[in-house]
């Protein structure tokens, strides 16, 4: 069974940090690129970023650039994300997803194979 599982999320003050987890599970993502969208009330799910199987390869929506790093522990089959300097636009559900499609290529929320169950991050300003 396929299983993605996220942690980390919670309430943080405008300026603050966090990181999240997303735990594979069910069968083998160390060939797959991971990554994270986000989905803020009322609006569409979005790319937020994302991590070839090697590490070699990252992707940023331009919102995030430079605040939020993704990264991935193959041994462990988990990818990361630690946010920097939030902003309360940041506030969202955050989904990790799975693709053996590639990073660049599940930038696409509809080139996504494999999705978690979401995350709540909230940012008061």
């Amino acid at each position: 069974q396929v299983q993605l599982v996220e942690s980390g999320g919670g309430l943080v003050q405008a300026g603050g940090s966090l990181r999240l987890s997303c735990e594979a599970s069910g069968r083998t993502f160390r060939s797959a690129a991971m990554g994270w969208f986000r989905q803020a009330p009322g609006k569409e799910r979005e790319f937020v970023a994302t991590i070839s199987w090697s590490s070699s390869k990252t992707y940023y929506a331009d919102s995030v650039k430079g605040r939020f790093t993704i990264s991935r522990d193959n041994a462990k089959i988990t990818v990361y994300l630690q946010m920097n300097s939030l902003k309360p636009e940041d506030t969202a559900v955050y989904y990790c997803a799975a693709d053996h499609g590639g990073a660049q290529a599940m930038t696409r929320v509809d080139a996504v194979d494999y999705w978690g169950k979401g995350t709540l991050v909230t940012v008061s300003s």
